[in-house]
């Protein structure tokens, strides 16, 4: 009906190319357009100006000889100033980009490792980006955008092996992980048992300094107060009553295990002798 009324009708985000006896004319902007066909004019094409996308799912190996499968998304339209490039230069668009994508993914995936692939989707999505804008605007497209959704290795083995080879790296992490917190307790724990050795031998130290200091004022104290008596009198004295003390605490504390030692006055004798010379040992020790 347009055609017997030389009317045509172009719809939103859509350019016709008109010709005129077989060759372009002009390209038709949305609306309502005269088409005087008697005049050789008609409607060659419509041409839509719509974002469209074209998905590619190219197979390639890597570097380590690992077949994949590279799904790359393209984001593509055709200029409304190069509508007739779009039109007349090109017979199959999408044959066309997926060619190029081929071309692209095939130069730079096999020069990658297979975890690197992984990676590196971007810059294999910036390198077909790139090369698409380069050769499609010259037949009036623009390339929007270029995703690389994803890759896909051929087999089950290879993914069981990647994960594997992950699990191992998280396994031997941890376990440096372990190894640093035992060692770190260890080197803790000696500081501190180091601590305790110095700060137990001060107290020894401290103890027997007083020990040897009271002996010395007890000494003194008698031998004034006791004319005629002498040092190792005072002394052994000193020493026998220490003795008996300590018997004493000992048989009347109710935890206490049974301990036998030689009793008598020469044996009293003996062990009085056996203290004195170990403080004054001690004394002299301390003093230097």
């Amino acid at each position: 009906m347009g055609n017997l009324c030389c009317c045509v009708q172009v719809d939103q985000s859509t350019v016709a190319i008109r010709e005129q006896f077989g060759k372009f004319d002009s390209v038709l902007e949305p609306g309502c357009h005269c088409m005087p066909w008697f005049a050789g004019k008609r409607v060659a094409g419509h041409l839509t100006l719509r974002l469209q996308q074209l998905d590619v799912r190219c197979e390639t190996k890597t570097k380590d000889n690992v077949f994949v499968n590279v799904v790359a998304s393209i984001q593509y339209r055709a200029l409304a100033d190069k509508a007739s490039d779009a039109f007349y230069k090109l017979s199959n668009t999408r044959s066309q980009i997926q060619a190029y994508v081929f071309d692209v993914i095939r130069a730079s995936v096999p020069k990658l490792h297979l975890d690197d692939a992984f990676e590196q989707k971007d810059e294999i999505a910036r390198a077909v980006e790139e090369e698409l804008e380069k050769a499609m605007s010259a037949y009036g497209f623009e390339i929007v955008q270029t995703l690389i959704r994803g890759h896909r290795t051929r087999g089950e083995h290879v993914k069981r092996a990647m994960s594997e080879i992950n699990a191992a790296a998280r396994l031997r992490a941890a376990a440096n992980e372990k190894a640093e917190a035992e060692k770190i307790v260890q080197i803790k724990r000696a500081e501190g048992e180091a601590e305790a050795k110095y700060l137990s031998g001060l107290g020894i130290a401290r103890q027997r300094q007083a020990i040897v200091d009271g002996l010395r004022d007890s000494v003194l104290g008698f031998s004034v107060n006791v004319p005629g008596t002498t040092a190792k009198d005072v002394m052994d004295m000193v020493l026998i009553t220490q003795y008996f003390d300590t018997m004493k605490e000992i048989g009347a504390s109710s935890k206490a295990s049974s301990v036998f030692i030689p009793h008598g006055p020469g044996a009293v004798r003996d062990i009085a002798t056996q203290i004195r010379d170990g403080l004054l040992q001690g004394s002299s020790v301390t003093q230097h």
